[in-house]
């Protein structure tokens, strides 16, 4: 049961999953006079005080955008550094998140991953198979275009042995070729850092979810403002395309 519920906010219109862009971890180091990787750093604080924050709104999933497939371009020196950020975050965040009841989960192409940060995320997906409170799904080495990309090849391998024929191609089919089809579509997308693009994040999955974009950068985000969001977001109505009368 949630705790320290807000009384300026719905219960009952909570939404079921939340996706983030964490986004200004460079630019908010850089006007604290510091390198690059301690913002990446504090955004990993960020990041734990918002998952926390959510499980205690009863939020039911929440993805972020930890890593993207075009961040490997950046310096050898920032990717080295991010790399052992993740390490060492999930290792001292693996016993914590499992106490409370919180299931890992791990989205993108896993295996450009370092050998030792993959194993550190598939020991804690592992362990919290079972947890069922929030679901944290972490896209690391993720793209919205190669998720895309890798259901239609795995659709295409089942017409290739004849399991299926091209009519048998629909929307559903390919929303239960992507990466964890029985994840509902994230209802309310954050962007931090006042950016307005979706860089390549959940591409398919967005297709109605509601955008709310703050200028705080991301090592400022937190419980607090993901109250504000989820404020915003319970003012809308929903339409999916239709007219509401």
């Amino acid at each position: 049961m949630p705790i320290s519920f807000p009384p300026n906010l719905d219960p009952d219109r909570i939404p079921v999953h939340v996706a983030i862009i964490m986004d200004g971890n460079g630019r908010w180091a850089r006007a604290q006079g510091q390198e690059r990787l301690f913002g990446h750093y504090n955004g990993y604080i960020a990041l734990k005080n918002t998952v926390y924050g959510a499980d205690d709104l009863g939020v039911r999933y929440l993805t972020a955008y930890g890593f993207s497939s075009e961040n490997w371009r950046r310096p050898e020196g920032e990717v080295g550094g991010l790399m052992d950020i993740k390490y060492n975050a999930m290792r001292a965040e693996m016993d914590e998140m499992h106490e409370k009841g919180i299931r890992f989960r791990l989205s993108g192409r896993r295996e450009a991953l370092p050998t030792e940060l993959r194993g550190v995320f598939e020991e804690a997906i592992e362990k919290t198979a079972n947890n069922t409170q929030l679901t944290l799904n972490l896209a690391v080495n993720y793209g919205g275009r190669a998720e895309i990309v890798d259901a239609v090849a795995a659709i295409a391998e089942k017409v290739k042995a004849g399991a299926l024929t091209p009519q048998d191609i629909t929307e559903e089919l390919i929303s239960q070729h992507l990466y964890y089809p029985d994840m509902p579509d994230p209802d309310l997308l954050i962007r931090t850092a006042g950016e307005r693009r979706l860089s390549n994040f959940l591409l398919w999955e967005t297709a109605y979810s509601e955008i709310w974009v703050t200028n705080l950068n991301w090592p400022e985000f937190g419980k607090a403002p993901l109250i504000e969001a989820i404020e915003d977001y319970q003012k809308r109505i929903r339409r999916f395309g239709a007219v509401v009368e």
